[in-house]
């Protein structure tokens, strides 16, 4: 079995790179489900409905998210009515919609997503990721041993923290939030997947996607500026991982594809 996970996806530029590669990177790897980060996939900041529609159309099963999930007003109503998209699960309960979730891939396995949000230099509006993945984790596991974690998280020794806390238990503990991918894929010793991020599909001439001109005045300046979306140089980096019939990973690869 082979998941795909599409990092960090932002704004139109990135919908195109992910309807454009997609298709072809589950053929190729011969990929069983995907799922991709589509907290900033509206605009550079939130998520709407066309956006999931349109994700779901390129080959995308389930979306997760992370800070910005609620930035876009309207998706409070309609998150409700979406089985393709996790919010994080370590929120407040009241909080709309679900942040886990079990799917079906095409080969008819059944692969639990959890989607979590870091507290380590974020809002501080998260509950413990450690606590929230025990609870989950062990409910998922009654019903299926390939599990797929996303740490939507800033530190990076928070995100090797819990891959190694959930080392054995799940399949793989993939890290989105800063929109850099790392060269730290590995396979831990009990036989989960880990990468602190896996990037994003935005702009490689930009500053975290955003168009460079204000995000440098904002920088040498200090004053304010109007961050907008780089939609041109559009890079995807997804991450590939192999799995065996008991829910290890075997092979982490990670994948880089340019649109143009």
């Amino acid at each position: 079995m082979r998941l795909l996970f599409v990092g960090d996806i932002v704004g139109k530029g990135g919908r195109e790179a992910v309807t454009a590669f997609v298709p072809a990177l589950r053929r190729e790897y011969g990929c069983d489900l995907c799922v991709a980060n589509a907290e900033n996939s509206a605009g550079g900041s939130g998520i709407t409905r066309r956006c999931l529609v349109e994700l779901s159309g390129a080959g995308v099963d389930v979306c997760t998210s992370g800070d910005h999930v609620w930035d876009q007003r309207e998706f409070v109503h309609d998150v409700g009515r979406l089985t393709q998209i996790l919010r994080p699960a370590n929120v407040h309960p009241g909080q709309p919609g679900r942040g886990y979730g079990l799917f079906t891939g095409s080969n008819g396995r059944t692969v639990g997503v959890i989607c979590l949000l870091g507290r380590t230099f974020m809002n501080g509006l998260a509950d413990c990721p450690f606590q929230a993945a025990d609870r989950i984790v062990t409910e998922m596991r009654q019903v299926t041993p390939f599990i797929l974690v996303d740490i939507h998280a800033e530190a990076t020794s928070e995100k090797i923290a819990l891959g190694r806390y959930l080392d054995g238990r799940v399949t793989a503990v993939l890290g989105t939030h800063t929109h850099v991918p790392t060269a730290d894929e590995t396979i831990f010793p009990n036989g989960t997947a880990f990468q602190c991020d896996v990037g994003m599909v935005g702009s490689r001439e930009s500053v975290l996607g955003r168009d460079l001109a204000p995000v440098l005045q904002r920088f040498s300046t200090g004053m304010p500026a109007r961050f907008t979306v780089a939609d041109h140089h559009i890079r995807l980096h997804a991450t590939v991982v192999t799995v065996n019939d008991y829910g290890r990973a075997t092979a982490i690869e990670r994948v880089v594809r340019d649109l143009d």
